[in-house]
């Protein structure tokens, strides 16, 4: 039995590799990589991409749930792997048979880590998320002296170190993220003069575009995937323009036909042909990840050009208009997103035409269809 189907999203390794290389070599010698390997490492599968940033050297890891974090000890990848969502009180051993760094920021995940350590004679590291002005997880920095007392009476425990977030690094010269790192800066300088220990705020945005933001880690996303986390506004940034794509997206047309003049095309009918029209009938709709935002505004590769969507994207199909192109017939490839001859859709395309970003169109296709690697 032959177990594929007619699409195909396909992951290179060596793409991931070669981003994971860039943001090394922007963070420079001294300052590791965590490799955001999270969302099933935004669609391009969590075990494969991390062990390709791990033959690229990568020794650091970071997800948002617990359960990532074991399937990814399981599947024999080593280093530190950090868990920065939190995770569930009846799993909380975990953290201690698999040896994770968890991400903290209440009060009651501290007594139960510290509860468990006692339990189990052993002793957990954590990091303390701060919230620097994302208004998302972590403590407001007043909070935090209180918060470290809490810490230092529990036995079992000990604070290895402390994470922020930007929310608008991605944008060059932002306020927020200097406004951040400052308040972000000032409560780091606090927690080293009583523990030690490591910081971390710099993103993929921070990454490319504030240098003095690395601290003693740098966390890298939707860089190591080949994508600027501005989207078009990174313009024609030197960083942007080396990155690589790692996913494309393929399928096959399963029949061509020739309609006349006036013909609706999908449900409501929302196109209607102006003139006969040859419709190539596509396997592939919004069960796929393909939008139905896609629907008449979306474009796919055919035989190296740009053809248009015709009507409404389907659950399973869509119909795209190949008249005028010579020889097109079911069974060849079209590329969904990707590069075929001279003409390429990438996910910033896609997004685009979604009203939406790169990070969740990759999650989307990624995420609902079969995946082949390139070594």
């Amino acid at each position: 039995m032959n177990k594929k189907s007619f699409n195909c999203v396909r992951v290179s390794s060596s793409a991931l590799q070669h981003n994971y290389t860039l943001v090394k070599n922007l963070a420079g010698p001294d300052v590791p990589v965590m490799a955001m390997v999270k969302a099933d490492a935004y669609g391009h599968g969590m075990v494969r991409a991390a062990q390709a940033f791990a033959q690229a050297g990568c020794v650091v890891f970071g997800v948002a749930e617990l359960r990532e974090a074991v399937i990814l000890r399981e599947a024999g990848i080593k280093g530190a792997i950090y868990v920065t969502l939190g995770f569930l009180s009846e799993d909380v051993e975990l953290i201690f048979r698999y040896n994770l760094i968890p991400v903290i920021y209440t009060y009651e995940t501290t007594r139960l880590l510290a509860d468990t350590a006692m339990a189990l004679g052993q002793e957990v590291g954590v990091h303390i998320k701060i919230d620097s002005g994302m208004s998302r997880l972590g403590l407001l920095p007043g909070e935090l002296p209180a918060f470290l007392a809490c810490i230092e009476s529990l036995p079992g425990i000990r604070v290895a170190g402390m994470m922020s977030h930007f929310p608008e690094a991605d944008i060059s010269g932002s306020a927020s993220t200097v406004r951040g790192f400052q308040i972000f800066s000032e409560v780091c300088r606090d927690l080293k003069s009583r523990f030690g220990g490591i910081c971390h705020i710099a993103n993929s945005g921070a990454v490319l575009n504030f240098p003095a933001s690395f601290c003693d880690i740098v966390r890298s996303g939707i860089a190591l995937y080949g994508y600027h986390p501005a989207g078009r506004n990174a313009g024609d940034q030197q960083n942007a323009v080396n990155l690589v794509p790692a996913m494309s997206f393929v399928t096959t047309i399963v029949q061509v036909k020739t309609l006349p003049a006036g013909t609706g095309i999908s449900y409501g009918h929302t196109y209607r042909a102006e003139q006969p029209i040859t419709l190539a009938v596509l396997p592939v709709g919004y069960e796929d990840g393909f939008s139905r935002l896609f629907s008449n505004r979306g474009q796919v590769l055919i035989h190296g050009r740009r053809v248009p969507v015709r009507g409404r994207v389907c659950m399973n199909m869509c119909m795209v208009d190949v008249t005028g192109i010579e020889d097109v017939r079911a069974g060849d490839e079209v590329v969904l997103m990707g590069r075929q001859g001279n003409e390429s859709i990438s996910a910033e395309d896609l997004a685009e035409w979604m009203t939406s970003i790169s990070y969740e169109v990759l999650c989307l296709l990624g995420n609902n269809n079969q995946r082949e690697y390139i070594e």
